[in-house]
């Protein structure tokens, strides 16, 4: 049974027939799913049958934000933003369209969905780290020596899963490793402590949108851009800076997922080459960014985090001052589209 359906949407960018869908019919077929066509909006994207969903192309983007579209990135898996933008549910599930359902040690096929939402609706420990790692599993606890005034942990935001055979590798490591597969399955989730940075990847990732929704933007990347591939460590690097300043929690573990094509490394050092250099100056960057008491949500810390990039990147290259304009932008949008709630 699908754990708690009417309030998850899966949100999948792609460019091609999505004849992955089958492998994941018995578990996604509970839910809605929210399609971003990439690319060429006249190409015709079939999904397989029986799916609940909604398609949406770069015509329907324009159309629907209007000037505001100018934040969505083209042709980059940074589209995907769209659809958190557009969803009215809590969770997101997001997954790239080359990755399929993966099997634990024992054969048993894994229902990434329901270990994503499993570890959202359960708490994280970002500000003492349990040894055995996350205690609210069953057969898990607390160890000896943990503060109990810290043992309610805090809400958990973001839940960043994994994969096995094709690792989430940069284009030099592609290089090096052509043949390296990724076999080993651990049966572990932890939460990152507060003041810790991560390489978050987007294709096996869920986030609780009430919590952390606004901060989950994926960039302006793509094509017109001077920065690819950076789209979801741009949006793990600024949401767990926001995380950290909210008292939220991330985890990473559980669940896998089979990532099944290794994409071209030639094609991907071209893409990446800025930004390997980029973030050398970067991450240092968020790493010391502390952001003022006065920022109680997400939008705020956003906006905030929006005119530090603006006054402190702009130096590395003139495209940090379009993203700060993007990040506003987006925020704009996620109110039109997200009004707050009236008060009970």
């Amino acid at each position: 049974m699908a754990l708690m359906k009417d309030e998850v949407d899966i949100v999948i960018p792609t460019i091609r027939t999505l004849d992955f869908l089958e492998s994941w019919r018995p578990f996604f077929q509970p839910y809605h799913l929210i399609i971003v066509q990439d690319g060429d909006p006249s190409k015709t994207i079939k999904v397989p049958e029986g799916f609940d969903y909604d398609l949406y192309n770069r015509d329907d983007i324009n159309r629907i934000l209007g000037p505001k579209a100018s934040c969505i990135s083209y042709k980059e898996s940074a589209c995907r933003c769209f659809g958190f933008l557009i969803s009215k549910k809590k969770y997101i599930y997001t997954i790239d369209d080359d990755c399929f359902v993966a099997k634990d040690p024992s054969g048993k096929e894994i229902d990434a969905v329901e270990q994503h939402i499993q570890n959202l609706i359960t708490p994280s420990t970002p500000f003492f780290f349990n040894t055995l790692y996350d205690p609210y599993r069953e057969g898990a606890d607390f160890v000896r020596g943990y503060p109990f005034s810290m043992r309610s942990g805090v809400p958990t935001a973001v839940s960043h899963g994994l994969w096995l055979n094709i690792p989430d590798y940069d284009a030099p490591t592609q290089l090096v490793k052509p043949r390296e597969r990724s076999t080993r399955y651990v049966d572990a989730v932890i939460t990152i402590p507060k003041g810790t940075l991560y390489p978050m990847c987007g294709m096996n990732l869920a986030f609780d949108r009430e919590l952390i929704g606004p901060a989950m933007y994926f960039g302006l990347l793509g094509d017109g851009q001077p920065f690819k591939r950076y789209d979801d460590m741009l949006a793990g690097w600024l949401s767990k800076v926001v995380c950290d300043h909210l008292g939220l929690g991330v985890k990473t573990g559980l669940p896998y997922i089979w990532h099944s094509k290794a994409s071209d490394p030639f094609v991907n050092l071209k893409k990446e080459f800025n930004g390997l250099f980029w973030q050398e100056e970067l991450i240092p960057f968020f790493q010391s960014v502390v952001l003022p008491k006065e920022c109680t949500t997400a939008q705020q810390c956003y906006l905030e985090l929006a005119k530090l990039v603006k006054e402190n990147l702009a130096s590395i290259d003139p495209y940090f001052i379009r993203l700060a304009d993007a990040m506003v932008t987006w925020i704009e949008a996620w109110d039109e589209f997200n009004p707050p709630k009236p008060a009970a």
